[in-house]
């Protein structure tokens, strides 16, 4: 094993809040995974920042006891881990205060590329670039990554981006969101556009609807107090959902130009119908988790949950239908759902083809839709069902799937998601990364939403936990004739 990618820079990669939990979850796993694979220059260090007022070997301890249950045990070398954990250290600060920053600006004394990734709460975004900038440890190679969520409302998403902006150019900005990581995302623009045999049926009135699931089995648990103050739509629909939607619905972009794509996922945003409140009230449904078994197990509802009000209001499942006006879909019917204490953890995507206008086997032959699945995780793999004749006399149909697991389809290893999109951070790839206009347009299309429930101020519907969540939300579907993919 090589000591290190030949043509990768010496960097820095700065992460504030280098103590909680994405850190130690997700990114210093996959930084390990990049270090294992060569991925990172011999000189690369990964400083964490945190409150806490640790030493490093405080810090290294702590991620050894936090972070190996976070690492594929088969990709675990322990010689490397060593290694690994040579480039990390560990600065205590206060990331509001000024002052604070001079030990951060003592390491970082010679010019290297710099990744700041901001793993904190988004209120502190202004204030951490504002230190940074101060304490002159920006510079045209620098690049500052933002996690979600990205405000609660246009309004703070425009304040926090137009902060972020005195600092950074757009070009430097990488706002993340994991799902666009992952490999079977990815593979929705091959799949579109690298298969002459898809593309003509990619529109109305050859796809009677398209449903996006993005299902969890497990609860707020300790993202409780987060949680409450966003639900269900915030956390999920608005960017998650909406940015599966865009890569299903755009346009073929005329290269793979960040800004070439990114056009395209902006014009589907646009696109979206705006909905009125009286479409709010028929076509979204709301629900809140009450007390249920899940994965075996009996579990609490949501209020019960630590942190959480009593009287909460806060949703933890969306359901909704909207449309996409524009000519390649007119009139197709788009099903978006997410939802906490769900039967099983499953993100999937389902194209539903329109039947054929007149069938030769007559009204009574029994048949199934035509019905692509894109499924995204657990299992990664695409799905395409299809009638043929059942063995035996006669022109019985019966459904079959042809399938193509994504994990077989090649021996060459997959990167998991933070991983790969790490990676296009440090080699400046703005393709998978949400540009501001983007996410000013979710938010425009998410916030009257947002105000019809308020208005309306009714409860969610409660749903028990390891259900697939409120009974309405299999109506929303029967109402056009469709039914959700699991009730299939």
């Amino acid at each position: 094993m090589t000591l290190s990618s030949p043509d990768a820079p010496d960097l820095d990669v700065i992460i504030f809040g280098g103590a909680g939990d994405l850190s130690f979850r997700k990114l210093l796993p996959a930084l390990y995974m990049a270090h294992v694979h060569d991925k990172l220059s011999e000189h690369t260090r990964i400083i964490a920042l945190g409150r806490q007022a640790w030493s490093r070997d405080d810090y290294l301890q702590f991620i050894r006891e936090h972070s190996l249950a976070f690492i594929d045990s088969q990709a675990f070398d322990a010689n490397a881990w060593q290694r690994f954990l040579q480039r990390l250290w560990y600065v205590c600060a206060d990331v509001t205060r000024a002052e604070d920053y001079a030990a951060l600006t003592a390491l970082c004394n010679t010019p290297r590329q710099r990744v700041f990734y901001l793993a904190t709460a988004p209120q502190l975004f202004s204030q951490i670039c504002a230190h940074l900038d101060t304490a002159g440890l920006i510079d045209a190679p620098s690049r500052v990554v933002l996690e979600k969520p990205l405000g609660t409302d246009l309004e703070s998403a425009r304040a926090i981006n137009q902060e972020v902006a005195r600092h950074f150019q757009e070009t430097q900005i990488y706002r993340i969101d994991h799902y666009l990581g992952k490999e079977t995302v990815q593979n929705l623009m091959v799949l579109r556009f690298g298969n002459a045999i898809f593309e003509p049926l990619w529109r109305a009135p050859y796809i009677k609807s398209v449903q996006i699931t993005v299902a969890e089995s497990v609860g707020v648990g300790s993202r409780a107090g987060f949680y409450d103050g966003a639900g269900a739509l915030r956390d999920m629909v608005q960017n998650h959902l909406l940015q599966l939607l865009c890569i299903v619905a755009m346009e073929p972009p005329i290269s793979l130009d960040a800004n070439d794509v990114r056009d395209e996922k902006l014009k589907v945003l646009r696109s979206l119908k705006k909905m009125t409140p009286a479409d709010v009230k028929r076509d979204t449904v709301r629900g809140q988790y009450t007390a249920g078994v899940s994965d075996g197990q009996p579990v609490t509802g949501y209020l019960q949950e630590g942190q959480v009000p009593a009287d909460s209001r806060t949703e933890t499942f969306v359901a909704l239908r909207t449309y996409i006006n524009n000519a390649r879909w007119a009139q197709v019917p788009f099903f978006l759902r997410t939802g906490k204490r769900l039967q099983q953890r499953q993100s999937e995507i389902i194209i539903e083809f329109a039947p054929q206008a007149f069938s030769v086997f007559g009204q009574n032959a029994t048949s199934e839709p035509n019905r692509m699945v894109i499924s995204l995780q657990p299992q990664e793999s695409i799905q395409l069902g299809m009638m043929v004749k059942e063995p035996g006399s006669g022109m019985r149909m019966q459904p079959v799937r042809l399938g193509l697991d994504l994990q077989l389809s090649s021996d060459k290893r997959r990167a998991e998601a933070y991983e790969r999109l790490l990676m296009d951070v440090i080699k400046g790839r703005l393709t998978h990364f949400m540009r501001r206009d983007e996410l000013e347009a979710a938010w425009t299309w998410t916030d009257p939403i947002l105000q019809a429930w308020q208005d309306m101020d009714d409860k969610p519907r409660p749903y028990p936990a390891g259900s697939w969540g409120p009974a309405a939300s299999s109506a929303l579907m029967a109402r056009d004739g469709l039914t959700w993919f699991e009730e299939s």
